[in-house]
């Protein structure tokens, strides 16, 4: 569905948000052309999933998409291989081939959850930056001078404090650029921590004769621990591929103070609603959490309907309010008498890796029957209907089949 508004309200619902708009008259004239804009976002598959933090710039591209622009969304698979140093303290480590490969599997089947698939083109940037040259790399290079690079404030910060700053590290920005240049791009979207490297788009595709770019920033959000920015990294994430109980849960730990911020960036609610909200739990005339409780379905309904939001909360309010088992669980096979608590855990893929079992039983965050099970060599002896919980939110009922 395309929205028909008119050009100053369109303006002022891209505008909505957005942290850094550079510029906003350029943004304006290319409205004026009334022909579909090509409009930017690159992700780099460093991590196999897609978390909130990028809920708020798909969003926002999904704007676009329903004001009949064309979103392209490039995974960055070849970028990813150098890692984006954007926000970093020290050098990240390279990523092989096969493991961006690996993680970019499900990167645009992710995006999609947001994203209208018909109005995107969805693109590699290892299609042209595979094919470029030691001469086409020194000539690209040649655009830039090396105070101009580390002008960049996190760059800066690390040169101060003696810590390392690879070539590599540097080239990345321009990289990010020449995908600009080469998809022709009208708009460019990333988080605030992304403005140096859109920046240098815009002069680069000035430098082969386009015209530039516009630039603009979307809020990063912090993760459920309240302070940092939601990373994988940090294990303060809600993925996208959470499922419904996991994601109702995760977000109900979020601090009080993000409850709005959360509601704002993450939701279609309105920001009349949202003062309300903030008016009412100021004066101690609404409970934060339940105003987190409508944050938490909204959310989860979006990813999953409201059928499932429903049995969310639901299943939320009887284990952490009634202190009782949720009503349906995921069921477990086990066709052999006894088995290890770790090869459990790994062979019935609640967890990744057995060092992951070992590390969530010795942090006590696995229980059988709701008893803590502190040994990650223990033998369990199976019996059908027993419950297995794991963290706060995952149950799991074990069905004996032999």
């Amino acid at each position: 569905m395309v929205l028909v508004i008119s050009l100053n309200e369109r303006l002022k619902k891209l505008k909505r948000n957005t942290v850094d708009l550079v510029t906003e008259e350029e943004l304006m004239e290319k409205l004026k052309e009334n022909r579909p804009l090509r409009v930017k976002l690159g992700v780099d598959p460093s991590r196999p999933d897609l978390h909130l933090g990028h809920l708020v710039v798909l969003r926002k591209l999904r704007e676009f998409q329903d004001m009949g622009h064309t979103v392209v969304l490039i995974i960055g698979d070849f970028t990813a291989r150098i890692g984006d140093p954007s926000g970093r303290s020290q050098i990240r480590p390279m990523l092989s081939a096969e493991e961006v490969k690996e993680n970019a599997k499900t990167y645009s089947e992710q995006a999609f959850k947001v994203l209208d698939e018909e109005k995107t083109e969805l693109r590699y940037n290892s299609e042209w930056l595979e094919t470029l040259n030691f001469e086409d790399v020194i000539r690209l290079t040649a655009k830039f001078t090396v105070a101009r690079m580390i002008e960049r404030d996190d760059f800066a910060k690390r040169l101060k404090a003696g810590e390392p700053l690879s070539v590599s590290e540097l080239l990345y920005p321009i990289a990010q650029a020449y995908d600009s240049v080469m998809i022709n791009a009208d708009v460019e979207l990333g988080g605030t921590d992304q403005l140096f490297n859109l920046l240098v788009g815009r002069k680069l595709q000035q430098d082969f004769g386009q015209k530039p770019q516009i630039v603009m920033t979307m809020p990063l959000i912090e993760g459920t621990d309240g302070h940092l920015k939601m990373s994988k990294s940090y294990d303060n994430y809600i993925a996208f591929n959470d499922q419904p109980d996991e994601m109702y849960g995760k977000l109900m730990s979020i601090p009080d103070d993000l409850i709005l911020k959360y509601m704002r960036l993450l939701t279609d609610i309105s920001d009349e609603e949202i003062e309300e909200y903030r008016i009412k739990m100021e004066g101690k005339e609404i409970n934060p959490r339940d105003v987190k409780m409508k944050l938490a379905r909204e959310i989860v309904s979006f990813f999953y309907g409201e059928t499932e939001a429903e049995k969310a909360q639901e299943n939320f309010i009887r284990v952490f309010r009634e202190r009782k088992l949720p009503r349906e669980m995921q069921e477990i096979t086990v066709n052999v008498s006894k088995k290890s608590i770790v090869d459990l855990l790994f062979e019935s893929k609640i967890v990744s890796s057995r060092s992951e079992a070992k590390r969530l039983i010795t942090q006590g965050g696995v229980r059988i029957n709701g008893e803590k099970i502190i040994d990650p060599f223990a033998e369990l002896e199976i019996k059908n209907g027993m419950v297995l919980q794991v963290g706060k939110r995952r149950f799991f009922k074990i069905k004996k089949k032999f």
